[in-house]
């Protein structure tokens, strides 16, 4: 699975992600993150046959809001497959794998265009709503919102980034896939860059907690990835990251999707091997994450019980 979302809830592991037929959205619940591979895949919805949300079901991520379940993901039309929009469900019962899901609708911005990887956040009461979104001629930015509701703005939308760095703009210009961690007196945003093969990487954006999140000068970012491919451990692509951490809460753990080769034949996109990663990362003296370098696959032991 591509675009990973896992998150804890409740004493529990909840995953979802991109399924490689584009067409529906899944979700998966486990005790523990060993447990997930193999956990029943419940289909809580697909696309429609026509219309908007026809095509290229992407990215979903699943976030409970003052008590309720909501599904963010991204959808486009059978006869404009480029025409990506933001769109929500909400479960209409406290069972997301069992209980019915109903469309509350496409997320409306300003300016209407080509947008995805909708995710959101809480921070000093106020919950945001932090997107992808192509602006004239083809930049992919990032943007950030108050949300009136979970599926309505607020406020006006305000770049916090561009793909203004030569690494994410390989291939193609894109900042997309913002997921956050809220530390040590900190906002951070991960974020990922540049065409989706051995090109794609995280950056990382920061504002202070006393900032004014709204403000495209609070923010701040690396100039350099923070984590990429990584060709000894035969890792290629690594991005489009969500965060959790071990059932103890000792430990923060980062999810990601990445390739076990280089070479791919044909449009990345139609490549269904970006599998999805996760592994333990810890933070420098400083108060920021050191992600270190992606580990290789196989056996792989996580700090406390998963």
């Amino acid at each position: 699975r591509a675009d990973p979302h896992l998150s804890r809830v409740d004493g529990r592991y909840w995953f979802t992600a991109s399924v490689p037929s584009y067409d529906a959205i899944e979700l998966r619940s486990a005790d523990g993150i060993a447990g997930l591979p193999t956990a029943p895949a419940h289909t809580i919805w697909r696309k429609h046959d026509s219309g908007p949300m026809s095509w290229h079901i992407w990215a979903p991520e699943l976030h409970r809001i003052d008590g309720r379940w909501f599904v963010y993901f991204a959808a486009s039309e059978r006869d404009d497959i480029w025409k990506l929009r933001m769109y929500v469900l909400e479960c209409t019962g406290p069972d997301p794998l069992r209980d019915a899901w109903v469309e509350r609708g496409p997320i409306v911005t300003p300016e209407e265009g080509f947008s995805l990887d909708a995710t959101t956040f809480v921070h000093a009461g106020r919950r945001y709503l932090c997107w992808a979104q192509k602006s004239p001629p083809t930049e992919s930015n990032l943007y950030l919102a108050e949300l009136a509701n979970p599926w309505t703005l607020k406020t006006a939308p305000v770049c916090i980034s561009r793909p203004t760095l030569a690494w994410e703009r390989i291939g193609f210009c894109v900042n997309e896939g913002p997921a956050v961690l809220q530390r040590h007196g900190r906002v951070f945003i991960a974020y990922s860059a540049a065409a989706t093969d051995a090109n794609y990487g995280m950056g990382l954006l920061w504002a202070d907690e006393g900032a004014d999140l709204l403000d495209a000068a609070s923010w701040h970012k690396s100039p350099t990835p923070v984590f990429a491919t990584h060709e000894a451990a035969g890792q290629y692509g690594p991005g489009h990251n969500s965060f959790t951490t071990t059932p103890d809460g000792a430990t923060d753990l980062l999810v990601y999707h990445a390739r076990n080769y280089r070479d791919i034949v044909g449009d990345p996109l139609n490549d269904p091997n970006r599998h999805t990663r996760v592994q333990a990362f810890g933070w420098r003296a400083d108060g920021f994450p050191d992600f270190g370098t992606p580990v290789p696959d196989g056996p792989y032991t996580l700090p406390s019980t998963t």
